[in-house]
């Protein structure tokens, strides 16, 4: 049975019962979420009310919380924000089967679902057609897009300590598994490089996203995005549980047994959409993974008669971390997604 040593890492040793309001919990004593305790060692699902239905069904966002025995950060993990991106929903459910609560140092508070709305349906989208990771801190008196963000951040975020949010690609493309954050930062670094992934890329965070209004208030987030909209992917979904174990080491929180031996991530600062030049058929001639150089062929862009084509060519050196998955293109349709990579530097 592992001790509860302090592990210098977020939580504190005070005597009193936390709440989602406070950054370093006592982790030693129960832990509040949404009005409920969750006492140290054990494992608890959540169910915080967002909204009823026409049918007056009442939703709600299901949040599973680990508790450790031990004092340590609390740690975050998100998925379905888009609620078509479901690779994340099968990676949060594997993590949660592979942590035992009494050998954790620290909490995990886990929302395999958070666009419920999206999830149903099917659909990136809430009902009202707005982007869940466009509404970020949100609003108690807003949209139904800023209620849900404005609860997420005040029960999943406002306890944390560190964050990671998964993602596929949008319809119709496939990402690479990649991890995106603020690369400038030195501890977001650190967490990235132990992630794992075959890249990591700089990433400024976008307006209204759950990653900016995180950093807004000093937490550290990993974007993991990996496979496609509404497929599972078993290497995205394997290469995000494996991330999610090394951050917890990393974190101190919670053993990597047996420990993986990882290739070193490549770093980018800088991603290039290569665009469709006319409307056609796609032909890919390179894959995910694939490193290119400068003017190498990526496919051609046929008629379906077989009178024209047209080439389309690597604009720049780099690896290709995205790709459209549907052949049929229309003129600007992104189709080629290139990483520049950052070479390391030699002696």
């Amino acid at each position: 049975m592992q001790s509860c040593l302090p592990l210098g890492v977020g939580g504190n040793r005070e005597s009193e019962v936390t709440t989602p309001s406070q950054r370093s919990p006592a982790m030693a004593t129960p832990i509040a979420l949404g009005g409920v305790l969750i006492p140290p060692g054990k494992k608890q699902r959540v169910e915080l009310p967002i909204s009823r239905l026409p049918t007056q069904t009442l939703l709600s966002l299901s949040v599973t919380v680990i508790h450790g025995r031990c004092p340590g950060p609390c740690l975050w993990l998100s998925a379905a924000i888009h609620g078509d991106e479901i690779n994340g929903v099968e990676i949060i459910r594997q993590v949660l089967t592979q942590i035992n609560p009494r050998q954790l140092k620290g909490t995990v508070i886990a929302v395999p679902i958070v666009n419920i709305f999206g999830f149903i349906d099917q659909s990136r989208y809430l009902p009202d057609r707005r982007d869940l990771n466009r509404s970020f801190p949100g609003s108690p008196r807003g949209s139904l897009a800023s209620r849900l963000a404005h609860l997420f951040m005040k029960e999943v975020v406002s306890p944390c300590a560190y964050g990671i949010d998964l993602h596929t690609a949008s319809h119709d493309r496939c990402n690479l598994p990649q991890i995106r954050a603020n690369l400038k930062d030195a501890e977001t670094y650190r967490l990235a490089e132990s992630f794992g992934a075959p890249v990591m890329i700089h990433a400024d965070s976008r307006d209204g996203s759950l990653r900016q209004a995180a950093a807004q208030r000093g937490v550290p987030v990993l974007l993991y995005e990996g496979g496609e909209a509404l497929r599972f992917d078993g290497d995205a979904i394997a290469a995000g549980v494996q991330g999610i174990r090394r951050v917890l080491a990393a974190l101190n929180m919670y053993a990597l047994n047996p420990e993986v031996a990882t290739t070193p991530s490549l770093t980018a600062a800088k991603l290039t959409w290569v665009r469709a030049g006319r409307g056609g058929l796609l032909h890919m001639v390179v894959n995910l993974g694939d490193r290119v150089e400068k003017k190498q062929p990526l496919g051609l862009i046929t008629d379906a008669f077989g009178e024209s084509k047209l080439k389309v060519y690597a604009p720049c050196s780099g690896l290709v971390v995205g790709c459209a998955r549907n052949p049929l293109v229309n003129q600007g349709d992104a189709i080629v997604h290139i990483a520049v990579i950052r070479e390391p530097k030699l002696g």
